[in-house]
């Protein structure tokens, strides 16, 4: 288990510095290099509409290697989605700009932030799959933690990479060459990714389906029929944890240097430390889920975000790092209480015959709902506010907290334990 969970670590990590360092290049210099006949906002828009396209690509990915994933196996979906993420992401540093190659330059950018989109979509079914499948029931939920780790270690790997960056060159050499070097040492990253998975053996659940001849024949069109409730359902409870985690991410970097007038440095400082304190209580929220229960942390997780929106929002507009750090921190530890236990929660919610494009499918969409529309959501409500707090940034996202905690009221437990008393006394098997 240890070396199935590094994999899958590592795996996942190179897969979100290369989606994380977009996100921040998208707030930093992508606007005006890529859309410079637009005003300051609409370029920032346009920036974010390009990290938006990735999300949207997402579920596509889903569907694409969760049939793989389902049909062939597990781990044929980790080599195919690190390979394509990782030669898109070398790509996008290569692209020329809109001085160079006019309006070709947006539109390469697109391609290959949608073909950064679908890698990821396949790889968060295929790497949380390999540990929740191998894990022991009594432990599912900490094995099954360790790929939710990754993003946080991708996140830690991409903008410290940028922040050194930032802070060693000027910033007519960072706009002209610097974004571009994380870019290409995702090529680095990914070859490292794929050597340590290329020994990892295929779980015994989807053994057991092959030998019995029981997998699934068309995926997608199962999920679709028999689970598109709860496709639906974890769609929207996950949503949150998608508006929290890009808004500190990516909106706030942005309004910080933008609006604020603080310094990217202090600003990626402030976020890197958050994120840093977020995956370091990962497993020990998932020992919690494997105790009490996968529900209770994210209703739990939920009610905490709907809290603290307002007060994130007050203390980002101070502008004060210590400050700023204690309401990235506040949202992020909400963010992972859920997110800590979702990774074996998904799965044991689908039949193995489908598992791999349900989690996947159901994971994915909430990105588009949570991810993808927050940042320019988030842009669109903080412009024309005044000098005050940008308090509609707030309550969109205390809406979308009381959306997915009414999401996730309505799924049910599936502790292993405590399931199996529940079929006892009668309940739905």
């Amino acid at each position: 288990m240890p070396r199935l969970a590094a994999a899958s670590l590592v795996g996942t990590a190179v897969e979100f510095f290369d989606f994380f360092v977009y996100g921040t290049a998208a707030a930093l210099v992508l606007g005006p290099l890529f859309f410079p006949t637009f005003s300051p906002l609409a370029g920032m828009l346009a920036a974010f509409g390009t990290f938006a396209v990735g999300f949207l690509s997402r579920p596509m990915g889903s569907v694409l290697f969760g049939h793989v994933g389902d049909r062939h196996g597990r781990r044929p979906v980790l080599f195919a989605s690190l390979l394509l993420t990782g030669c898109a992401t070398v790509a996008v540093g290569c692209v020329p700009t809109y001085e160079s190659i006019g309006v070709a330059a947006p539109l390469l950018l697109l391609l290959l932030r949608f073909l950064q989109g679908l890698g990821l979509g396949g790889e968060w079914g295929g790497a949380v799959l390999l540990t929740a499948e191998h894990a022991p029931p009594h432990r599912r939920a900490l094995w099954a933690s360790f790929p939710q780790i990754g993003p946080a270690v991708g996140f830690l790997l991409a903008n410290g990479v940028m922040l050194a960056l930032t802070a060693g060159l000027s910033d007519a050499d960072f706009r002209s060459w610097g974004w571009r070097v994380p870019f290409w040492a995702a090529g680095l990253l990914a070859a490292a990714g794929l050597l340590l998975r290329s020994s990892l053996a295929e779980t015994p659940q989807f053994e057991e389906l092959s030998a019995s001849g029981r997998r699934a024949g068309a995926p997608l069109a199962e999920v679709a029929r028999d689970h598109w409730r709860l496709v639906l359902l974890t769609a929207g409870a996950l949503a949150v944890g998608y508006a929290i985690f890009y808004t500190v991410s990516t909106w706030a970097l942005a309004y910080g240097t933008e609006r604020l007038g603080v310094s990217s440095t202090v600003m990626l400082v402030c976020v890197m430390a958050a994120v840093a304190v977020k995956g370091a209580v990962t497993p020990f929220l998932a020992l919690l889920g494997d105790r009490w229960g996968r529900r209770p942390l994210c209703l739990a997780g939920c009610a905490g975000a709907a809290v603290w929106m307002f007060p994130m929002v007050a203390l980002l507009h101070t502008g004060q790092p210590l400050l700023m750090f204690l309401g990235f921190l506040g949202a992020l530890l909400a963010f992972i209480t859920m997110f800590a236990v979702v990774a074996a929660y998904l799965p044991e919610l689908y039949e193995p015959r489908v598992r791999c494009t349900g989690a996947a499918v159901g994971y994915n969409l909430a990105g588009v709902l949570g991810g993808a529309l927050t940042p320019l959501v988030a842009t669109a409500l903080s412009e024309g506010g005044g000098s005050g707090p940008p308090w509609g940034v707030a309550a969109y996202l205390t809406v979308v907290a009381l959306v997915s905690l009414g999401c996730f009221a309505l799924l049910p437990e599936t502790l292993p334990e405590r399931r199996a008393e529940e079929v006892a006394e009668g309940a739905p098997a």
